[in-house]
């Protein structure tokens, strides 16, 4: 008959528990809505059902037609755990948001079903590999991808006619590409506005487009990209 000691039990719990917690601090500090108590909740509870899965019933083993197959209730967890995700992804306009904290949910998943199962070794190591992933993969995809996709350009416009509101209503749900918004008065006419917008995520095709809604924008006198 299979069986655990209770310090044994309440040990992997634990365990879960701080791992979970390593990964959704990472997450906390960005605040997303999936923080480090969500996580710290889906690991010990995917914990928890795994030990229910493989002792929960050893007490009827052996009975006849009786047989047990832990793998089927860990296998619902991870199928599951994605409602979870689906709550943390968000859409605002033509930008999804949310993806990686959906799947780091269900990544803290599968490292409560390693350490109900006993897997310390596979529990710690994927939580050190999630970590990295992470928190030190980001700053490299900041500096090589994201900056790739930063795009600006310069507006002379007529005073008063470009503002974030009208900026919005013009380009739409491109709107939500907007990094950055400046505005100042023109050194060369004071009738005029020089204002300055930085878009971020933003292909080359996707900034023709953008700078074609510029062009028929009132009072706009001319742009350039910079």
């Amino acid at each position: 008959m299979l069986t655990i000691s209770h310090f044994e039990l309440v040990l992997r719990l634990i365990l879960a528990a701080l791992l979970g917690s390593v990964i959704g601090f990472e997450r906390e500090r960005l605040n997303w809505a999936a923080g480090l108590r969500t996580h710290m909740l889906v690991c010990v509870g995917a914990s928890l059902i795994m030990l229910v899965s493989i002792f929960g019933f050893a007490d009827i083993l052996g009975q006849k037609d009786v047989s047990l197959d832990p793998s089927r209730v860990a296998a619902q967890v991870v199928s599951g755990i994605g409602f979870l995700g689906a709550g943390s992804i968000l859409l605002r306009g033509e930008v999804v948001r949310g993806l990686t904290t959906a799947a780091s949910l269900w990544s803290v998943a599968g490292v409560g079903l390693a350490t109900g199962g006993g897997m310390y070794i596979a529990a710690v190591s994927a939580t050190v590999i999630i970590l990295i992933i992470l928190a030190g993969i980001k700053p490299i995809e900041r500096r090589f991808i994201s900056v790739k996709q930063q795009r600006s350009l310069r507006i002379l416009a007529e005073r008063g006619s470009v503002s974030l509101e009208t900026v919005h209503n013009a380009l739409g749900t491109g709107s939500v590409r907007v990094k950055q918004f400046i505005m100042q008065q023109s050194e060369d006419n004071p009738d005029f506005d020089d204002v300055r917008i930085s878009f971020s995520r933003t292909s080359t095709d996707d900034f023709d487009t953008l700078c074609g809604k510029f062009k028929d924008m009132p009072g706009v006198r001319e742009f350039r990209r910079d």
